[in-house]
C-alpha cells in the first residue's frame, strides 16, 4: 500500500527548513505532495508560480529517486479537501518551537474534524533551522543582510532582485 503525504505552505521564500523537512517527510511517505498555498491574504513577495517554480528548482536537486516521489502543486481552500483531491492519508507539518506547537495543535483538531481520516504528523525542525522562518529571511533580505544561510542561492539571488 501506498502513503501519500501532504506539506502544506506558502514557501515564501522556501528555506531551508523547509528543504530539511521536505527530505525527511519523503523517508515517512512514499509519494510527498508540496502544497503550496495561495493565501493572497498574507501578502506573499513572490507569486504562486515563482514559489512553485523555486521549490521545483530545489527538489530536482535531491538525491536518489526522491525527485520521482515529490510534486509541487498549488491549492486555495481547504487543507482536508485538497488532501482528499490529492489521495493522501497524511499532512506533514513541521514544528520549530513551542509557539508553533500551540498553533498547529489547534489546527490538527479542526482538520481532524473536518476529516478524521487524514492523520497530521509532526517533524520538529533540526537544530540548525529552528530559528528559520519565512518572514524573518524577507525582513533581514528587506534589510540588507546576508541570507545566504538561510535559503539556497538562486532563491537568495530571486530575494535580492525582489528587493533591488
Amino acid at each position: 500500500m501506498s502513503r501519500t503525504g501532504i506539506y502544506p505552505g506558502t514557501f515564501d521564500p522556501v528555506t531551508n527548513g523547509h528543504i530539511d523537512i521536505i527530505h525527511r517527510a519523503t523517508r515517512v511517505v512514499d509519494r510527498l505532495i508540496i502544497g503550496v498555498a495561495i493565501n493572497a491574504g498574507k501578502g506573499p513577495l513572490f507569486t504562486l508560480e515563482e514559489r512553485v517554480e523555486m521549490l521545483e528548482r530545489e527538489i530536482a536537486s535531491f538525491p536518489g529517486d526522491a525527485p520521482e516521489r515529490v510534486e509541487v502543486r498549488a491549492f486555495e481552500g481547504l487543507l482536508t479537501v485538497f488532501a482528499v483531491s490529492c489521495d493522501a492519508s497524511l499532512i506533514v507539518r513541521g514544528l520549530r518551537a513551542v509557539s508553533d506547537f500551540e498553533y498547529e495543535f489547534q489546527m490538527t483538531g479542526m482538520n481532524g474534524r473536518l476529516n478524521p481520516d487524514i492523520e497530521t504528523v509532526f517533524l520538529m525542525a533540526s537544530d540548525k533551522y529552528q530559528f528559520i522562518s519565512s518572514r524573518l529571511v524577507k525582513e533581514i533580505c528587506s534589510l540588507g543582510g546576508d541570507v545566504s544561510h538561510f535559503v539556497s542561492a538562486p532563491v537568495k539571488d530571486r530575494m535580492l532582485v525582489k528587493y533591488s
